[in-house]
């Protein structure tokens, strides 16, 4: 009796496998990549704040209140929260220790979103760092003391100085070391995409400072506006 031939078998389908994977990731990444770029061109329509609104209220708050700092910060939020009613500015004063790049302060929380943040940040006894290299523009509108601000460069020995009143402009994907003499606090606008920022603000907290709770209050808060701002329809 003749031996029953046996199926072969089948060679592994590996290689099929792992090019249309290759293929579907590839098309997902060139879908991601299009969104990005599409509203990476289009970031002014989730704006709601401006430098120039910002530098106008900052101004008049120092015209009325001059050096005391506590009712120049009290007329921005009241004035923004008055413009921007629905829970857009957020009103309880919490001040969080931040560290970033070197540089220690504090900071309260006045709006986070994807693409936006406002702060007031700033220290009683100075402090000196990296700014960072950001994926948004950087605007510190002093409104105490003086702010020193440093690019290399062919020529450049000596600093950028803002005082009180003036503005600082980070343009977006530049760097510079700066310096806040002795008491100094500013108006921070932040405008572009702010997640990929949180990094900056996180690392000091595992390669020096440790201070884990001041990390989770920093998280939550921001987490809490960005979420709260989400629901809202704020980008």
């Amino acid at each position: 009796m003749a031996p029953k031939n046996r199926s072969q078998a089948k060679p592994p389908a590996q290689p099929q496998s792992f090019t249309k994977s290759l293929a579907i990731s590839a098309i997902v990444i060139a879908l991601l990549s299009a969104i990005y770029l599409f509203l990476d061109s289009h970031l002014e329509w989730f704006y709601i704040f401006s430098p120039e609104q910002l530098k106008d209220v900052s101004q008049r708050a120092l015209a009325a209140h001059g050096n005391d700092t506590t009712s120049v910060v009290k007329y921005i939020v009241d004035e923004l929260s008055e413009k921007l009613p629905g829970g857009y500015v957020n009103l309880d004063e919490e001040w969080i220790f931040n560290n970033a790049g070197g540089a220690m302060g504090a900071m309260y929380i006045i709006h986070a979103s994807i693409t936006e943040y406002l702060i007031i940040f700033g220290t009683a006894i100075g402090t000196e760092g990296h700014t960072g290299r950001h994926t948004a523009d950087d605007y510190f509108h002093i409104l105490a003391g003086t702010q020193l601000a440093y690019a290399p460069g062919p020529g450049s020995y000596l600093p950028e100085i803002y005082p009180q009143g003036s503005v600082h402009h980070l343009h977006r994907g530049t760097v510079k070391q700066y310096k806040m003499d002795e008491a100094c606090f500013a108006l921070e606008y932040a405008r572009g995409w702010i997640p990929p920022m949180l990094g900056f603000g996180y690392a000091d907290t595992f390669t020096s400072t440790l201070d884990f709770p001041t990390l989770w209050r920093t998280s939550y808060v921001t987490g809490r506006e960005m979420i709260k701002n989400l629901l809202m329809g704020k980008l």
